[in-house]
């Protein structure tokens, strides 16, 4: 066994000592197995006659209207027939879903999933008295699929869960899944945790879940994981079915996820999440063997944003980042969670095997930096990028945008699809311009400044989907793109 190998073998031992040291301590004393019949006999009605209170039901309702032909909405049919032709008008219906959500302030703030309540035009909650309240939105984030929601109870206290350290949790404890499957009514199921740090699954950005073999079914979404102590250990979102009923794989965000968008919404409204500065890959266990480590774990650096918290730290390409604040780090959206869970200002150590060696890196986080402002501007003029709107990409606004934090330049945020951009797909959503008739675009100002009306050609670059295109447009004639 060479060097490397042997101190990231101490490393991801003492690493895994720290982080269950106060855990196992803990089972030792308060996790035991039943010793006699009387213990086997014992029930879970205590922890549930606590925890049921604080769990609501979640109706939405939606008004779908039904797309007409698009004939109906052209300019030239609108000139002469207007909307005349009744027959062409929109239907609305309404659409109903469902699903639960747990009360985590007295004053009715309330946790969710953010597929719950995508949306939703109307939301009523109903608690388990059976009451019945409308709800508001604070916060909705796609990105981790939770929803805060407010409910006005006047100055009545509602039943609340306590949110738990998610880290403390252990394969193999006991839990309950409290919601609401297909809408028949409260309900409690029992299991297990059966896996923990769960990624890699696809279901939201910050995919890092706590999996459990207690019967989740739809519905449930929204609803609690509860532990043995009352508390509140995730909010059930997901599980692995092919049939969409409980096969015994579902999915949880951990509580400690929760607290970061529950902060948000109590604190500010608006979620921004601390930024580390770096991209990297998952070493895997090819990789790993490249890089003298004896198995896969960890996240090998590409790349640091100039003047971030990780450029601060000294970090640099190559290096690789094995644990956060004493939690090892398996994979890429391990590191994400271990950040995206934290404060901005807050002291963090980061173990980081960096030129043969084990190193403990302080880093400071930070919230990205909106530099330049995103100056967001929609085009006029008579040329044919007329009602396209454009923006400075930055680090803040790219996590936003949920794109690559690195990429520089001028993003296609909207086309007005009545415009002939829109019709002729010069430009699409998600376009990174690059330059136009000769001048390098780095900013909006660029363009703006550049782009003249009742030229004979537009020549101009662009980024899409990751290729490198160059496109003239000769107005009235032709369009067309290249690589």
């Amino acid at each position: 066994m060479n060097q490397i190998t042997k101190r990231v073998s101490f490393l991801i031992a003492l690493v895994g000592s720290l982080a269950s040291a106060g855990s196992a301590q803990d089972y030792q004393t308060e996790r035991v197995v039943p010793q006699t019949s009387a213990q086997v006999q014992l029930s879970y009605a205590p922890i549930v006659r606590e925890a049921a209170p604080a769990v609501v039901n979640i109706y939405t309702k939606q008004v779908v209207r039904s797309r007409r032909s698009a004939l109906f909405d052209d300019p030239l049919f609108q000139r002469f027939f207007g909307d005349q032709f009744s027959f062409g008008m929109p239907e609305e219906r309404v659409r109903g879903s469902l699903g639960s959500g747990v009360i985590v302030r007295p004053n009715g703030v309330i946790v969710t999933n953010h597929h719950v309540i995508e949306g939703a035009d109307e939301i009523q909650v109903v608690l388990a008295d059976r009451r019945e309240f409308d709800a508001r939105v604070v916060l909705d984030d796609q990105r981790t699929d939770l929803a805060i929601l407010q409910i006005d109870v006047g100055d009545e206290p509602l039943p609340t869960l306590a949110l738990s350290d998610s880290d403390n949790v252990l394969v193999g404890d006991i839990v309950l899944a409290i919601g609401n499957p297909f809408g028949i009514g409260q309900t409690v199921t029992g299991g297990i945790v059966s896996a923990t740090a769960r990624t890699q699954q696809g279901i939201s950005d910050f995919g890092f879940f706590i999996q459990t073999d207690a019967a989740v079914n739809p519905g449930n979404s929204g609803g609690a994981l509860v532990g043995m102590n009352g508390d509140l250990l995730g909010i059930n979102t997901a599980i692995y079915s092919r049939t969409g009923a409980s096969n015994g794989i579902g999915f949880a965000i951990p509580a400690n996820m929760v607290k970061s968008v529950l902060r948000a919404a109590l604190n500010e409204g608006q979620l921004v999440r601390p930024w580390l500065g770096v991209n990297g890959q998952s070493v895997t266990g090819e990789l790993a063997a490249s890089l003298g480590l004896d198995r896969a774990g960890g996240v090998l650096v590409d790349n640091v944003f100039p003047g971030s918290p990780a450029a601060t730290a000294d970090l640099k390409v190559g290096d690789v980042i094995m644990a956060v604040a004493g939690k090892e780090v398996i994979d890429e959206p391990g590191l994400n969670f271990r950040i995206a869970t934290m404060e901005d200002g807050a002291e963090v150590t980061l173990a980081v095997l960096s030129d043969g060696f084990i190193q403990e890196r302080s880093v400071k986080l930070a919230l990205p930096p909106e530099e330049p402002k995103r100056n967001v501007t929609k085009l006029d003029g008579r040329n044919p990028f007329q009602g396209v709107t454009i923006g400075n990409l930055s680090p803040r606004f790219n996590d936003e945008l949920q794109i690559d934090p690195f990429l520089k330049g001028v993003v296609v945020l909207e086309v007005d699809r009545r415009t002939p951009a829109g019709r002729y797909q010069f430009l699409l959503p998600g376009d990174i311009l690059l330059g136009i008739n000769g001048v390098r675009v780095e900013q909006v100002s660029d363009l703006t400044d550049t782009l003249t009306d009742g030229d004979e050609r537009y020549v101009y670059q662009l980024r899409r989907r990751g290729q490198a295109l160059e496109c003239m447009i000769i107005p009235n004639r032709s369009f067309r793109c290249r690589q």
